[in-house]
């Protein structure tokens, strides 16, 4: 090699390292305050899930009312991450999260003039946009990380979810000290200081080098793709099943154990937080071990735990030649909080190989994608609690809660079983030695 060309060489690397230098440490700083608003978005998002006990009994709300309370945030949240996701391709993912974030702001301030149900329902419809954060945040996220490494960072965002054990934590103590409208006043002055923090340390997104984003139509039409399709049933288990058992548990707690809602609300923080926290360790596993083999063991965790929850407290009568042997079948608390808690960090780790089988398979198109799977698994989340208070209704047995998320997850592993098992290099080596 010429001397003149060595030189030159290592000027133009010299020169190239601050700029890596300083996109890394840009990328960084972007994920963590992505990560902090989507937290704050979060504890938002699932505010009815403390809030609407209090409010159930002043408003004297049958079961079922109380879960369209807690849904209908989940709902407007997830039927607006479709068109978000999509617009997040387009344009720059910081503009619009603040712009979710700033929406928020009065109508949490507003919640606390409510004093009829419709009213609580209008409130809680406008708040649960926020939901739509998660649908922009992932690709902005994403975009600013090599492929290898996006799994780690949607998610670590993701871990964001750790917001519905903070507002566990927080609302019932404000409930408590002050009364349940300082929850949502507290929130608003929150996300305003969320809004100001995070346009301090995030950027504008990096320059897209893709292909053309996607069109409205060619988005919906996604639906149909069997992939995109069981990434959706996956997700409905993962992320539905969470937010609907974070916004059921206290009352599960409250009304099966006869715990006060603080107590419940500490126990039922074992859930969400762990499964909130490990999100970020679930992604580095599916950077190693692939969304496959991740998304395969989460389903079967969760099917075992599903499967122990289901079953309500049971007497039996044995009848023996001494006379009648009684039995008792049922969870204590303490073996419910272990399951449930199990439960919830399998659903952490299945939300990011979800996400990563999105990053794999749909590189060019992560914010599109994302805000359909996110949609349906929200919708799931919407959808789960307002069944669950129809089935307490209609039967009174708690953990028919448990019975519907059990019949969930034998589909998803079934689904992925003739979708995904047979194909691998395992099975197929099986069948050619029959053969």
């Amino acid at each position: 090699m010429p001397v003149t060309a060595f030189f030159h060489d290592a000027t133009l690397h010299l020169i190239a390292m601050p700029t890596k230098l300083r996109q890394r440490r840009q990328a960084w700083l972007v994920l963590i305050a992505s990560t902090l608003a989507f937290t704050v978005c979060f504890m938002v998002w699932m505010m009815f899930g403390v809030l609407g006990i209090p409010v159930g009994r002043m408003l004297q709300l049958s079961a079922t009312e109380v879960g369209l309370m807690m849904g209908l945030p989940i709902l407007t949240g997830s039927l607006v991450r479709m068109p978000l996701g999509l617009w997040t391709d387009r344009s720059d993912g910081r503009r619009l999260m603040v712009c979710m974030l700033a929406l928020a702001i009065p109508a949490l301030w507003s919640l606390t003039f409510a004093t009829a149900y419709w009213q609580f329902l209008l409130a809680g419809g406008v708040i649960g946009l926020v939901g739509g954060v998660f649908a922009v945040g992932t690709p902005y996220v994403a975009y600013w990380f090599d492929r290898s490494q996006q799994g780690m960072a949607m998610g670590v965002f993701g871990a964001g979810n750790v917001g519905a054990a903070l507002n566990q934590l927080v609302a019932p103590v404000l409930l408590v000290g002050f009364g349940w409208a300082a929850v949502p006043q507290m929130y608003a002055a929150l996300m305003l200081l969320t809004v100001i923090v995070f346009w301090g340390l995030s950027y504008p997104a990096p320059p897209k080098a893709h292909k053309p984003p996607m069109r409205w139509r060619q988005q919906m039409r996604l639906l149909l793709e069997p992939k995109v399709l069981r990434y959706c049933q996956y997700y409905s288990v993962v992320f539905g099943g969470f937010v609907a058992l974070a916004l059921w548990l206290v009352q599960h707690y409250v009304g099966e154990y006869r715990l006060n809602i603080r107590n419940a609300a500490l126990l039922a923080v074992l859930f969400t937080l762990p499964s909130g926290l490990m999100r970020g360790v679930g992604g580095v596993l599916a950077d190693r071990y692939g969304a496959h083999s991740v998304t395969w063991w989460v389903l079967w965790v969760s099917w075992i735990c599903l499967f122990l929850l289901s079953y309500p407290p049971t007497d039996l009568v044995i009848h023996t030649d001494g006379g009648g042997l009684s039995l008792q079948l049922g969870l204590g608390v303490r073996w419910f909080t272990v399951l449930v808690m199990v439960l919830g960090i399998a659903w952490s780790f299945g939300r990011a190989s979800v996400f990563k089988y999105i990053s794999e398979d749909y590189p060019d198109s992560i914010g599109a994608v994302t805000g359909v799977v996110s949609m349906v698994g929200g919708l799931a989340g919407f959808a789960l609690p307002v069944l669950f208070g129809m089935l307490l209704d209609a039967t009174g047995i708690r953990s028919s809660a448990f019975m519907v998320l059990y019949a969930w997850v034998w589909l998803s592993l079934i689904w992925m079983y003739w979708a995904e098992m047979r194909r691998t290099d395992v099975v197929q080596r099986k069948a050619d030695a029959r053969g």
